[in-house]
């Protein structure tokens, strides 16, 4: 394994059944990158997560964190690891504070540890919450409870498992500031999302699954470059109830007198102009959209092609 390796998946299978959630799956991924995992819902993406934090034994295959096999070397590679998972908890007993100290625990650290967990509740903003318990806190109070646990023992790798689900605007660019600032220092970050402008915006590399296997596996600009359609914004000067068959057919989105058409690359926009012409309408402006992470996603994963 490479020194400059962070995560080393090779051919990991596992199934539930007859159904395959993961099918030889290979990827590696990069020590300091920032890297997103995306694919629809049953793409894999939990399973692969539960290999890779220990919580799931896959039927094939390994995985490696830093150079530790999470099976054989269970416990150095956990160190490595903090994960974010999806779902919320609502711990009654204890406060904020006493849950973080608790979870340094189960890593063998003691009060040495306390700082860097002040630390933890001043950036994530949970100071003034300290003292309060799970149940006291709002959705998005409690992400952050999730990410601090995740971040106590300072771990290389940190799993995100759809961290921004039910966060308000506010909290979800708190939280990411933050995020940006550990993969400065050199964390390597893995990313879950259904919002994938913030995988856009965040990501350096994107691994794409559909039905366990990876339908893409690139750079995210690599990615965007590759989709096979372009994007046209069309002006209308005003909105028209009806539109010619080439338009329609290429309608990609609407908004009132704005029309984003989907092409072939190269096809020529004079065309799409007589088009307008000829129907009797009046076209204002006529640009280039560039492709979003979104476009191309949708494309591979409903077609199951691969780039």
């Amino acid at each position: 394994m490479s020194h400059n390796i962070a995560i080393e998946i090779q051919t990991l299978s596992k199934s539930y059944g007859d159904m395959k959630a993961l099918d030889q799956v290979s990827l590696q991924i990069p020590k300091g990158s920032f890297f997103a995992l995306l694919g629809p819902n049953g793409a894999g993406k939990s399973t692969l997560i539960g290999v890779l934090s220990g919580l799931i034994n896959a039927d094939a295959g390994s995985v490696k964190i830093l150079g530790h096999d999470v099976v054989t070397d269970y416990a150095a590679a956990r160190r490595l690891i903090g994960l974010v998972p999806q779902e919320l908890i609502d711990e009654p007993f204890f406060s904020i504070l006493d849950l973080l100290r608790i979870q340094a625990g189960y890593f063998g650290l003691g009060k040495a540890q306390w700082p860097w967990i002040d630390t933890l509740l001043q950036k994530l903003g949970l100071w003034d919450k300290k003292d309060a318990g799970m149940p006291a806190l709002s959705g998005g109070m409690k992400r952050r409870v999730l990410i601090a646990l995740a971040l106590v023992h300072k771990p290389s790798v940190l799993v995100l498992d759809e961290p921004t689900a039910g966060v308000d605007i506010e909290l979800r660019l708190g939280l990411w500031a933050f995020i940006r600032e550990l993969h400065a220092e050199g964390m390597t970050i893995i990313l879950t999302t259904h919002y994938l402008e913030e995988a856009e915006q965040l990501c350096e590399q994107v691994a794409i699954l559909r039905e366990g296997k990876i339908l893409a596996l690139s750079s995210t600009q690599a990615l965007l470059a590759s989709h096979p359609w372009e994007y046209v914004e069309v002006t209308l000067a005003v909105a028209a109830a009806t539109l010619p068959d080439m338009l329609q057919q290429a309608l990609h989105r609407r908004q009132g007198n704005k029309l984003v058409l989907r092409l072939p690359r190269g096809q020529q926009r004079a065309e799409i102009a007589s088009a307008i012409q000829e129907a009797g309408l009046l076209l204002t402006e006529m640009r280039q959209v560039e492709a979003s992470l979104e476009d191309v996603f949708r494309v591979l994963t409903r077609s199951g092609s691969e780039l």
